[in-house]
């Protein structure tokens, strides 16, 4: 594997798994994942397509704010991070319990 691989693969941090991601997958055929917050558009399709061996349609990334936590006295802030919406191409699909 060469350099550019290894930055691919470290591109996607997690799969996002909830109700409204699995709602998602089950209509659109969209799968949501954690990204690195410098990740471009072009990076996450690459790493999905890489990853899974399987074709991207559209990728749609989104900023997520970290929420203000008080802990006891003090205020405490969560981290921002990134988040990539993926859509994949009619009759391919990732299957994140055989993954």
């Amino acid at each position: 594997m060469s350099v550019n691989h290894y930055q691919l693969a470290s591109v996607l941090e997690a799969p996002i798994i909830s109700e409204k991601s699995t709602i998602a997958a089950e209509k659109n055929k969209q799968f949501v994942f954690k990204v690195q917050k410098q990740a471009t558009k072009k990076q996450v399709k690459s790493a999905v397509e890489m990853m899974f061996s399987v074709e991207v349609d559209s990728v749609r990334v989104l900023n997520v704010k970290g929420k203000q936590k008080r802990f006891g006295k003090s205020l405490g802030q969560r981290s921002d991070w990134k988040k990539a919406y993926v859509k994949l191409k009619s009759g391919h699909d990732i299957e994140f319990s055989a993954a």
